[in-house]
């Protein structure tokens, strides 16, 4: 469970909130979108627990896509992980790490792109290392986050003013929740959300997985849904709409700052660089697992299963860190939380629709949980999904094609290793 809450509490929260409000307009929409996203997360965890506990291998959604659909898919969605899933991610975090360092400093003190860098090898080194170094490492920084991050929500729901909620000069509720900009701000909320379904990706490591994975998958994700709620009820009780708009990316420094003062804004800075800390090495500890994978199907690429004795799997921990690194130096923030988002969708409602496949084709496959609500549940997941990316096309179409070429390209990586 900690590995799915460290995956998913990270830079979206912190970050995506005035961003939302300066698109949809409205405080009580904006909130309706976080619990509509929590619903699409828990809703892809239930799926997810049934795939995951019946086929408990490493590998994510390269492993489900390629045994449920066809092993391109497979290797395409694999593709995407390395690329989307998990370096992006990866970059974006360090990128917001850098951000909320230098604010807990008082000011740009450190360079933010060394600060960026430092911490993607740092946490690349440690994970490389050795799997319990990294384990400890990891549950250890999820646990500080979890406890800090509820520590604010619960001051701040007593402090806040929750009257700027109503204020005057907010879009109409009705009007905002069916604009093509609410759909589209799902894609920020569905970035958020991500890493619900880390567990899926290191299976094949988890004890018991028949009982352990749907637990993680469904107990992590309905706690941080919970945690997300608070926080943007937090935000807005901590500072009117206008103020949060132009905060931007620093809405929770800006809200503690309205509510506790100066000291507490850089402190809560603190605590999410803290967490980004911990959002980064679930992504590395949990994204080359898919890649190792893929290098055990492909001789071609077969030397990203090779792993340091006692270590993760080395080259590919190394291979996701080079990307992300890339994506530091190259791209900007709004542009990588956007792309995710969009492509990432893509893959989870495929992956979710596996569902009603296999229990057609495979009606015997023991299954040690079957997802609660089917099929009205994963249908929900599936629409939701489909009409972010539809809304996506539409509004965004420049990120949508990039989004789709990646994806194009991992078939045609596909095509080039098994040649």
């Amino acid at each position: 469970m900690l590995l799915v809450v460290a995956s998913m509490v990270g830079t979206g929260v912190f970050t995506t909130t005035g961003y939302l409000l300066r698109d949809i307009g409205s405080i009580t929409a904006m909130l309706f979108a976080w619990g509509v996203g929590g619903v699409v997360a828990l809703f892809g965890a239930l799926a997810y627990a049934e795939l995951v506990a019946a086929l408990p291998h490493n590998g994510g959604e390269y492993q489900l896509l390629s045994r449920i659909y066809h092993p391109s898919v497979g290797f395409a969605a694999g593709f995407t992980s390395m690329v989307v899933g998990f370096s992006a991610p990866t970059a974006a975090s360090a990128i917001a790490f850098a951000q909320y360092t230098n604010i807990a400093l008082g000011g740009e003190v450190l360079p933010p792109t060394a600060l960026a860098l430092a911490l993607i090898i740092t946490t690349s080194a440690v994970h490389a290392f050795e799997v319990g170094v990294g384990g400890g490492f990891q549950n250890a920084f999820t646990a500080a986050k979890i406890l800090l991050v509820a520590l604010f929500v619960g001051a701040g729901l007593v402090a806040g003013d929750f009257g700027l909620i109503e204020a005057e000069g907010q879009v109409d509720f009705v009007t905002a929740i069916a604009s093509p900009a609410f759909a589209v701000g799902l894609i920020f909320v569905s970035f958020s959300y991500s890493g619900w379904n880390a567990a899926a990706y290191v299976a094949g490591e988890v004890r018991d997985p028949k009982k352990n994975l749907p637990r993680a998958l469904i107990l992590g994700t309905g706690l941080v849904s919970l945690l997300y709620l608070g926080l943007n009820l937090v935000f807005v009780a901590g500072a009117d709409m206008p103020t949060l708009i132009e905060a931007e990316a620093g809405v929770g420094a800006v809200a503690a700052i309205a509510l506790f003062g100066e000291s507490a804004g850089r402190t809560l800075a603190a605590v999410i660089a803290l967490g980004l800390v911990s959002t980064v090495g679930a992504l590395v500890m949990t994204g080359p697992r898919v890649y190792e994978a893929m290098g055990r199907d492909h001789g071609a690429i077969a030397a990203l299963a090779r792993r340091r004795a006692g270590g993760g799997p080395l080259i590919a921990i190394g291979l996701q860190s080079l990307i992300s690194i890339a994506m530091v130096l190259t791209a900007s923030f709004d542009a990588l939380v956007t792309y995710i988002g969009f492509t990432l969708s893509f893959f989870a409602a495929l992956t979710v629709g596996g569902v009603f496949l296999l229990r057609h084709r495979e009606p015997d496959l023991p299954r040690p949980y079957r997802t609660f609500g089917h099929p009205f549940t994963s249908l929900t997941f599936i629409a939701l999904s489909a009409w972010m990316v539809v809304f996506a096309i539409q509004q965004k179409p420049v990120v949508a094609l990039v989004g789709l070429g990646t994806i194009g390209a991992g078939l045609v990586t596909w095509r080039l290793v098994r040649a």
